[in-house]
């Protein structure tokens, strides 16, 4: 199953990549769809949760309150934090690659299985690179195929109920909403 849960992380950094081209330092500080984040608080919270799955991935137990490996405040350029999302996607791309499918990783003190990790790092990118699109002015949406697949599994890991303070109640969407739009509906996004 791990060649599956790879294929999501593959294609999500894929599309990451290309969104990435278009942070410039004029850009930094525009609004995202995440509540009270601009551009360049969500790129370093991508940077961060990148680091974290690559505890999770290399089987280190990843710690909920764990803070990790920032960058200095005269550092938080757009090329520094662009290169910094680039290099640590890759990283995750080359462990996920190699790692053992049946190893459970542990997040807090709960285990999970690496499918999981990887499909949530997955969520964790699209969505994000989603909002960063939105904030540099594309608006791309996340691919057909991958948004649909993320979108199964969103029902699963992020359920209706009991979601604050991490993801706002699902937004309506209409029925000829594409699969991007379904799923960013879903994690209570909208300007797509």
């Amino acid at each position: 199953m791990t060649g599956q849960a790879h294929h999501r992380l593959t294609q999500a950094a894929g599309y990451a990549d290309g969104v990435l081209g278009a942070v410039t330092e004029a850009l930094l500080a525009r609004p995202t769809p995440c509540r009270g984040w601009n551009l360049g608080m969500l790129l370093e919270h991508v940077g961060e949760s990148l680091a974290a799955l690559h505890e999770g991935v290399s089987a280190q137990p990843v710690a909920l309150d764990a803070a990790f490996p920032g960058l200095d405040p005269v550092d938080r350029c757009a090329a520094t934090l662009v290169g910094t999302v680039r290099q640590r996607t890759a990283a995750l791309l080359g462990l996920s690659a190699r790692a053992d499918g049946d190893a459970p990783v542990s997040v807090g003190a709960h285990p999970l299985p690496l499918d999981c990790l990887l499909t949530v790092g997955a969520l964790e990118i699209a969505v994000h690179a989603w909002d960063i699109s939105l904030a540099c002015g594309q608006g791309w949406p996340i691919p057909d195929e991958l948004a649909a697949d993320l979108l199964t599994q969103a029902q699963v890991l992020v359920p209706r109920l009991d979601r604050e303070p991490l993801f706002a109640a699902p937004a309506p969407v209409g029925a000829a909403g594409t699969p991007s739009d379904q799923l960013v509906a879903y994690l209570g996004r909208t300007g797509g």
